[in-house]
């Protein structure tokens, strides 16, 4: 039975899933229902071994304006617990997009703001329009990143250059996020979507289990030692090596002809 969303489109294409924010006419803003729907085809995704490779895109003008700061007016005395229940479900969100065994690539047209910044971020693979724009916008409403912002930024641009976009809300071109570090190619608006959709696809035919385990290192890379990182990269190429898609790779190589991944292991 095929899951409907209120606030998001999610759908098959191929060994690709693509998931829409659908709430165009408030910018894709993040309310509590769209945090929830994020976490449950978060869930869908990774579960799901057909996906093979995941799109994040959106509907409208804007990627996403991050949180639905109405809605945080809306609630009144009872904000701090509507944002404790959103940041549960975005965050729930966010640690199974970056955890699950299989690539993700965001496509970014407009603004990509605060907690749409951060998910604009998450992907391995960060396709921009030429218009597009980013910024954290959270210290301009007296308010601290989510998302995963804090913790993702330096990580991507450096301690100092996070300090000035989260400090002093500093708005970054589509080029000069490029520069920066934030997003991997800059493409004509008109383009953003084929291009997007064409990496995804791309990435879907790969080696997915190889792919796992390197989004895997990458996200353990500044928590361990050097020694303890050099083990873990021992056993992770030992298991590629004896899974199919590595000895096709390695035949593939040697034979001089493309490789045929199948992504099973």
């Amino acid at each position: 039975m095929t899951q409907t969303y209120e606030t998001l489109k999610f759908e098959h294409d191929g060994a690709v899933a693509i998931v829409t924010l659908h709430r165009p006419q408030v910018g894709n803003a993040i309310d509590v229902v769209m945090a929830r729907e994020l976490m449950q085809v978060s869930i869908a995704c990774d579960n799901d071994s057909a996906i093979r490779a995941v799109l994040l895109r959106s509907e409208g003008k804007l990627f996403s304006a991050g949180g639905d700061v109405g809605a945080f007016s809306g609630a009144g005395d009872k904000a701090p617990h509507l944002l404790s229940e959103e940041t549960a479900y975005l965050h729930a969100a966010v640690a199974r997009f970056a955890r699950m065994d299989k690539p993700l690539v965001t496509a970014i047209q407009g603004f990509a703001a605060g907690a749409g910044f951060s998910l604009a971020m998450l992907a391995d693979i960060v396709i921009a329009g030429e218009a597009a724009q980013f910024t954290l916008a959270y210290t301009g409403i007296g308010l601290t990143p989510d998302g995963g912002a804090s913790w993702l930024l330096p990580r991507l641009v450096g301690l100092r250059k996070a300090q000035e976009m989260i400090l002093m809300n500093s708005r970054l071109t589509a080029d000069e996020a490029l520069a920066a570090g934030l997003v991997t190619q800059v493409v004509p608006d008109a383009e953003l979507d084929g291009a997007a959709r064409a990496i995804a696809h791309k990435l879907a035919h790969g080696p997915t289990k190889a792919f796992a385990r390197s989004r895997e290192l990458l996200l353990a890379a500044y928590g361990e030692t050097l020694e303890t990182h050099l083990e873990r990269e021992s056993r992770n190429i030992v298991s590629a090596s004896a899974g199919d898609d590595g000895k096709e790779g390695i035949a593939a190589f040697l034979g001089k002809r493309k490789p045929a991944f199948t992504g099973q292991s």
